[in-house]
């Protein structure tokens, strides 16, 4: 319960008729993922609901994993009459980095919304040793 009087107007009188959370799926435009490490190899999960396998592209180069989503923006349809229009059709991307993977060895999967890439974890050689200072 508030103390504070809620605010009558026009797009809160549909919220009484439409009763949906007002969540932004896409928060500053990033694409939401788990990464976990099993079996020698890191598996990234990403949640792109509402998109098809055609409408995403994953790339890898220079040492960055480069995931995109986007979509066109379907044709206005003049014989709808829009009570509320809030879907947009944007661009969204995320990179990360994996350092010097062969593109080869990478693996990805879309199913039911989720994209899932596989990426073989690098035999990192420690390459430290202690500095003397004069």
């Amino acid at each position: 319960m508030s103390l504070v009087p809620k605010r009558i107007d026009f797009d809160d009188f549909f919220d009484d008729f439409f009763p949906l959370e007002r969540k932004t799926f896409y928060k500053n435009e990033e694409l939401k993922c788990d990464i976990y490490e099993k079996d020698g190899k890191y598996h990234l999960e990403m949640d792109i609901p509402g998109f098809d396998k055609n409408d995403i592209n994953v790339e890898c180069e220079n040492g960055y994993l480069t995931i995109t989503a986007s979509k066109n923006q379907e044709k206005d349809d003049s014989t709808k009459k829009y009570i509320r229009k809030e879907r947009s059709f944007n661009k969204y991307q995320r990179s990360f980095y994996i350092g010097d993977v062969d593109s080869k060895d990478i693996k990805a999967d879309f199913k039911n919304g989720i994209l899932n890439v596989i990426v073989p974890i690098l035999d990192r050689k420690e390459n430290k040793s202690k500095i003397e200072i004069n």
